[in-house]
């Protein structure tokens, strides 16, 4: 078999798109993978209302003899999502301009005000994130406006989410034969270096800071925490009665 294909329905969040698809990088597999997000946060090109998830796209290639790391290319179809607003504004930072949307239906970059988010690209990031809300309708998905919110639901409607995964066998679209007698992997490494040449040597690939920070933690013996996120994990644990000491964390070498 040189190809899987899978839908989920009925589901709640999946996560990290990357890592299920660096998952199957590791095991030699090309994949791929999206989702119908849990809420309605996106607004649609040229719209008012939110109406769409940040519905992310996943691809990751068995690259690691070729580059050091599997490349990676994972995004939310908004501009940001909506986790990465949340980070902001722990670290009380900005955020880019363009990327959300406040309670007047104006542009802000203030963390504190965002109401819901816009698609990256215009009508690129819009056709995008279509994707995965067709996905979710042809796989049993329901409306995207009652995902998640299970106060509004009707009976017999879903507040679901849906998963798609797919994985391919690099061997299933080699080419009978590569130019100048390379095999696969050397075909790779040189459109690879092809790309990264001529004045682009310090261009970073997709995956990269992924595959850095694996290696780092990897090095560390553990997972690797900013300030900011270990003061959100105490205060989570405030809140649940849990114990959770952020002083006892080792510092990282990287």
């Amino acid at each position: 078999i040189n190809a899987e294909y899978m839908g989920v329905d009925n589901a709640f969040h999946y996560l990290w798109g990357a890592g299920y698809t660096l998952y199957a990088a590791k095991k030699g597999y090309i994949a791929y993978t999206c989702c119908t997000s849990a809420l309605a946060e996106v607004v649609p090109f040229m719209g008012k209302y939110p109406s769409m998830g940040t519905n992310p796209h996943s691809w990751a290639f068995p690259t690691e003899k070729e580059v050091g790391f599997n490349i990676s290319i994972d995004w939310a179809t908004s501009t940001i999502a909506m986790g990465r607003v949340q980070q902001l504004q722990r670290e009380g930072k900005e955020l880019p301009p363009n990327a959300a949307i406040d309670a007047d239906g104006k542009m802000t970059t203030d963390p504190d005000k965002v109401v819901a988010l816009s698609f990256f690209g215009a009508h690129k990031g819009y056709g995008l994130g279509m994707i995965d809300e067709l996905y979710g309708a042809f796989g049993g998905g329901s409306l995207p406006t009652l995902r998640g919110r299970w106060d509004h639901l009707t009976p017999g409607e879903k507040a679901t989410t849906c998963f798609y995964f797919q994985v391919l066998k690099p061997e299933a679209i080699s080419a009978p034969e590569y130019a100048c007698g390379r095999d696969r992997s050397a075909n790779v490494k040189a459109v690879v270096e092809d790309i990264l040449a001529r004045g682009n040597e310090h261009c970073m690939l997709p995956g990269q800071p992924e595959g850095m920070a694996a290696q780092a933690s990897a090095k560390n013996g553990g997972l690797l925490f900013t300030h900011a996120e270990l003061e959100a994990i105490a205060e989570l644990a405030v809140e649940s009665g849990l114990p959770f000491d952020a002083k006892a964390c080792k510092l990282a070498k990287l």
